[in-house]
């Protein structure tokens, strides 16, 4: 059976009076398909029972994934509004569901002899799920979860909101550039006042931060960068980490943490703050030797300095790794130009994988901006992807894979979106550095993954449905390539002379990125421990602000600086909430993974087997089962440990 064209993009395309009536149409199957599953006899016949459950879930999320996306990406701040109201409805809808224990009853009678593992997973998660959202608790405790769960779901939009929303503007004298990339300071001339606005957003920031020759207007970028959501998050903070506390102890846990931890590769909260301080404790000899490096080298500027500032530590690592290892990051920009690395993205991943992508002119999407491509294997088609790839007013500031459409053996193709904040191409070509290489390579790991994991049997497997913290690792394996100098030959040209990055060049760009890299996994490890601090506590008199710094001081050698809230900026909180442990886990998983390419070559046979071993399955399987199919044993730190010694 073929799937029908992907055109799930068309939702995004229309008013918002069209997405509503779309969605309530969605939300009406979905109501209908719960019917007809809690009205089957039982036990009910197999494929019946999980045809109209899957039916019932599918359409839940077909809702929820369009109109989170519209949030975050439609230009039109109606249009975003309803569709915060729609992913509100939606959330309810579902925790609803969760809560019907008919659904459940009809499940757990389901008779599974024969039937295959597959199944047996899928009905497995499912009565868990069903466990782990309270079906079986009284009437009086199912309703206050679902109360809970409504009002979460309008926190964490309401947290996300005052983040996008939240942009902030410093005016600094052209002067206040020096050090700056020459591309970079042209397209940010003087307004008519002689000065240069900067704003909060990474376009702006992280160059700043990365090589602006003057402390002050970097310290004045940081101050603002870091209060980001203050004031106004800081009572909605309160409000998320007290709602989820009282939910995880109306469903028989401490705390959040040990309720988000639970169904997740690593167990127990427990777990994920042993291997916290664990990755703390492997790095803390080698962060220890960066910042005395660090702390060195600004010496030599101001030779009384005992200590160094957080907004002074990115330029300072930069310069080490400019003077010390020869590579300034600015040598590479010409290299990589927005519109070359996209085309290489695509060219290297569809000879990795065996597929190719075809440009789809004039696909109904929600803003001129975007690019949508289809996804083919010789000429079956795969699954749609759009690419939006700049900042816009409204948009959302970051770097992310949102799902459009989830895909479905034989019943619906799987669309991903990537939404991106890369410099837009202009009168000046739009420069990228080394680590926006990464991060692109990185999300389109996910829309890979997304798309080819997108053709299960059930629906419900489809593509990044593994265990949360297994999710990153695909992407964090895709980084890789980007350091391979014959992959970045093929797309990594001069923008004037067209000549291929050479090959000592990245050499020395990789030596260089070894410098400061205990700095980086401490930094991860403040992260971690927030995330999980936060939701592990008793929020009743908890003062998050004091918990950070205090965390900020312990992994990390910089002094928290008073009047700064970074937590209230820290937009994992809402999505993530316990669980940003989970990069690194994914981390040391990616590792390992890479082990087998760098046996059998980056283009080498290995990428088809990791296709069809690792990423086809989906959630179809444990993570670990699809880890130890493609590796023929059990995962493994070593690879990690090696990684976190190089160099």
């Amino acid at each position: 059976m073929n799937s029908p064209a992907p055109q799930a993009a068309r939702a995004l395309a229309g008013t918002a009076e069209e997405l509503t009536r779309t969605a309530q149409a969605e939300l009406a199957r979905a109501r209908e398909a719960a019917e007809r599953l809690a009205a089957l006899p039982r036990p009910a016949g197999r494929e019946e029972a999980l045809g109209a459950y899957e039916e019932a879930m599918g359409a839940l999320g077909e809702v929820a994934a369009r109109a989170g996306l519209a949030r975050n990406v439609h230009p039109d701040a109606a249009f975003r509004d309803a569709a915060e109201k729609l992913e509100q409805e939606a959330d309810a809808l579902a925790t609803a569901l969760s809560l019907d224990r008919r659904l459940h009853d009809a499940l757990a009678a389901l008779p599974l002899d024969g039937a295959d593992a597959e199944t047996r997973w899928l009905v497995e998660k499912s009565l868990r799920d069903f466990r782990r959202s309270g079906v079986d608790r009284d009437e009086a405790t199912r309703r206050r979860v679902q109360e809970l769960r409504d009002e979460l779901t309008r926190i964490g939009q309401e947290f996300g909101r005052n983040i996008k929303d939240d942009v902030r503007r410093l005016a600094l004298d052209p002067a206040d550039l020096a050090g700056l990339p020459e591309d970079w300071r042209r397209a940010r001339p003087p307004g008519p006042d002689g000065k240069v606005t900067l704003t909060t957003d990474p376009v702006d920031y992280v160059p700043f931060m990365t090589y602006a020759e003057r402390s002050g207007p970097r310290e004045r970028l940081y101050r603002l960068y870091q209060s980001r959501g203050h004031p106004q998050n800081e009572e909605v903070l309160r409000r998320l980490l007290s709602r989820r506390q009282e939910l995880a102890r109306l469903l028989g846990y401490p705390s959040w943490a040990a309720y988000a931890t639970e169904d997740k590769m690593i167990g127990s909260d427990a777990a994920a703050g042993a291997f916290v301080e664990q990755v703390a404790a492997a790095s803390a000899a080698r962060q220890d030797r960066d910042f005395q490096r660090l702390l060195a080298r600004l010496r030599r500027d101001q030779p009384d300095a005992s200590g160094v500032e957080p907004w002074d530590s990115t330029f300072l690592q930069e310069r080490i790794r400019a003077e010390e290892y020869g590579f300034d990051a600015r040598q590479a920009r010409p290299y990589f130009e927005y519109r070359r690395v996209k085309d290489g993205v695509l060219d290297v991943t569809a000879r990795l994988f065996g597929i190719s992508y075809r440009r789809v002119e004039g696909a109904p999407t929600w803003h001129a901006d975007v690019e949508s491509w289809d996804v083919l294997e010789g000429d079956r088609l795969l699954g749609r992807i759009h690419l939006d790839m700049h900042p816009r007013e409204g948009k959302y500031k970051h770097f992310a894979q949102f799902t459009l459409a989830n895909g479905a053996r034989g019943r619906r193709l799987p669309e991903g979106v990537l939404v991106c904040n890369f410099p837009r191409p202009g009168a000046e070509p739009a420069l990228l550095e080394h680590g926006e290489v990464k991060t692109l390579f990185h999300e389109f790991g996910h829309l890979l993954h997304h798309v080819l994991g997108g053709h299960t049997r059930y629906g419900l497997h489809a593509g990044v449905a593994t265990e949360w913290d297994f999710v990153e690792a695909p992407s964090q394996l895709l980084e890789e390539w980007t350091w391979d100098p014959s992959v970045l030959a093929g797309f990594a040209r001069h923008v004037e002379t067209g000549a291929p990055i050479p090959a000592e060049m990245v050499a020395r760009m990789r030596a260089a990125d070894e410098y400061g890299k205990g700095l980086w996994v401490r930094q991860q490890m403040f992260y971690a421990a927030v995330s999980l601090e936060l939701h592990r506590r008793d929020p009743a008199g908890l003062d998050a602000g004091r918990l950070v710094a205090e965390l900020r001081e312990r992994f990390t050698p910089f002094r928290h600086v008073e009047g700064t809230h970074m937590h209230l900026s820290f937009g994992h909180l809402d999505g993530y909430s316990a669980l940003y442990y989970t990069y690194m886990w994914s981390l040391v998983i990616a590792k390992d993974l890479f082990t087998a390419f760098q046996r059998e070559g980056l283009m080498g046979p290995a990428a088809r087997r990791y296709r069809r071993a690792v990423l086809e399955p989906g959630g179809s399987r444990p993570a670990a089962a699809l880890v130890r199919d493609f590796l023929g044993r059990e995962q493994s730190a070593e690879a990690f440990g090696r990684w976190l010694e190089a160099g």
